[in-house]
């Protein structure tokens, strides 16, 4: 695993639409809501909030296989609020994980979320203490 990450950034018009792209994947269009930028665009908050939910059930999903839960499909679903003064960061997350599976639990669930807000996930470790989170839980077999 490489202790190193690096992201590239590029503008590309007159306003604030940047291409950006790490390790030579994907790109990813970065804008901001009009006037100020095209909105062609996720906004830097979007990304924070993908990254997040992202992280977070990649850890949840791992810990839940090593519990030797079957896992058939996950969907995840999150928003942001944000506070009133200046910068208008986060204030709440409220994130739903939405699995399928035939021999996992909310408890199953609750726990493995617990050790990734603990210990796994680190976007989670960066936010924490920061944002509230409050997050909830639906299993269909």
């Amino acid at each position: 695993m490489n202790d190193k990450f690096e992201v590239n950034l590029e503008l590309k018009n007159d306003k604030l639409l940047f291409i950006g792209n790490a390790r030579d994947n994907h790109n990813v269009s970065m804008d901001y809501f009009p006037p100020l930028g095209d909105g062609m665009g996720y906004t830097g908050l979007e990304l924070l909030l993908m990254s997040f939910a992202g992280c977070s059930a990649t850890s949840i999903i791992f810990l839940l296989r090593k519990m030797g839960k079957n896992i058939k499909g996950m969907s995840v679903s999150a928003s942001g609020i944000k506070r009133d003064e200046m910068p208008k960061a986060f204030k709440e997350i409220h994130i739903t994980y939405t699995l399928t599976s035939d021999n996992t639990e909310e408890p199953d669930v609750r726990k493995a979320i617990s050790l990734s807000e603990e210990s796994v996930c680190p976007v989670w470790s960066m936010i924490k203490g920061n944002v509230e989170i409050f997050t909830y839980i639906k299993i269909s077999k």
